[in-house]
């Protein structure tokens, strides 16, 4: 607390980013990164940009990158925002499409940023239960309510829901604006940006961090009808006319386009999820369906904070989230197969212990 501070700041409840540790020979599943490296094309594109250029500001539009994304999703450069990461683009639209006098409605158990961002901008929120099997179920969002946001796949579930299930809850808000956070989608889902030339109250959001492996870049976007992505546009040009440096649009385009290192990768962490799923499974561990790049999972014998503790003790890092309901469970990330080896070794050592 301070004098200095302005009323909201002690109201605030902030985000708490996964860690990252710096431990010898580390095992790093804590934070979903991607474990394979950016498309080499992307780093050939930030080397060629690193010159004399860096001087000037960056295009406030991305033009390029904008129309790098419409191409791949069959869509026009004015229905695409770009924003530094999607979480910058998520606060925007909180702030431009998600407050209005009834409640916003998004699940118990879901991104923990949506909480941060409703009580940032003062936006009155309704949390709906996830089922007794951490499924959304959209039935109980037939409500009065002034906008919806879901992550599909969910976080940190892993569960996702089919597309028709997503058009249908479209169909039932026609007056609401309805957001579906794609952060995930790539490694299994089924993408909702289809549907936005339909909808006129869809928002889709994805990013480049997971399966673009571009997290350290920070690059993510919105695609919408030109009404929506307007509303984020006036946003963002009141807050940061440049929310994107040159080396994260020439890498994000660069990366986008090439469709080949994208599927390799893609791929190669769907097979290692399934891989990793058997392992847990033939252990004893109850997992949930996972259409991301993580899986949820937890063991009958060990407290989730516990099991966490010792596998740390062994170089290997999880997420473990200390919230009602979810406890027991872990949030486990899909690293390369060596990695994805060292996590079971750990698991077999500490259940050989019990």
């Amino acid at each position: 607390m301070s004098k200095y501070w302005s009323p909201i700041v002690s109201t605030l409840k902030p985000y708490v980013a996964g860690e990252q540790p710096r431990i010898a020979n580390l095992v790093k599943l804590n934070t979903n990164e991607n474990p394979y490296g950016p498309s080499p094309k992307a780093l050939e594109a930030v080397k060629q940009a690193a010159d004399d250029r860096l001087r000037l500001y960056p295009d406030p539009v991305a033009l390029e990158l904008r129309e790098a994304i419409a191409r791949l999703h069959g869509v026009d450069a004015g229905e695409v925002f770009v924003g530094n990461g999607s979480d910058e683009v998520l606060a925007h639209t909180f702030m431009g499409l998600l407050n209005h006098d009834a409640p916003l409605l998004y699940p118990d158990i879901t991104y923990s940023f949506y909480p941060v961002y409703s009580l940032l901008y003062g936006i009155e929120s309704r949390q709906v239960p996830l089922d007794d099997n951490f499924g959304i179920r959209l039935s109980d969002y037939d409500q009065p309510c002034g906008a919806i946001i879901l992550p599909n796949p969910n976080a940190p579930t892993g569960i996702g829901l089919p597309l028709a299930e997503i058009e249908a809850l479209l169909a039932a808000h026609p007056d609401q604006p309805v957001v579906i956070d794609e952060a995930y989608v790539d490694f299994g889902g089924e993408t909702a940006i289809p549907l936005t030339r339909k909808y006129p109250n869809l928002l889709v959001v994805q990013t480049f961090s997971k399966s673009r492996s571009l997290a350290g870049m920070r690059v993510g976007f919105a695609i919408g009808q030109r009404q929506l992505i307007d509303a984020l546009e006036r946003v963002k040009d009141s807050f940061n006319s440049y929310p994107l440096d040159k080396l994260a649009q020439v890498a994000a385009t660069a990366a986008i386009e090439d469709v080949e290192w994208f599927e390799t990768c893609r791929t190669r962490i769907i097979e290692s999820r399934t891989r990793v799923v058997s392992g847990l499974e033939q252990r004893g561990f109850r997992v949930l369906p996972s259409l991301a790049n993580f899986v949820f999972a937890s063991h009958p014998d060990f407290a989730g904070a516990d099991l966490a503790a010792k596998l740390r003790e062994r170089a290997v890092i999880v997420r473990h989230f200390a919230k009602p309901r979810i406890d027991p469970y872990l949030r486990i990330s899909i690293g390369t197969e060596e990695e994805c080896d060292r996590l079971i070794e750990a698991l077999d050592d500490i259940l050989a212990d019990r």
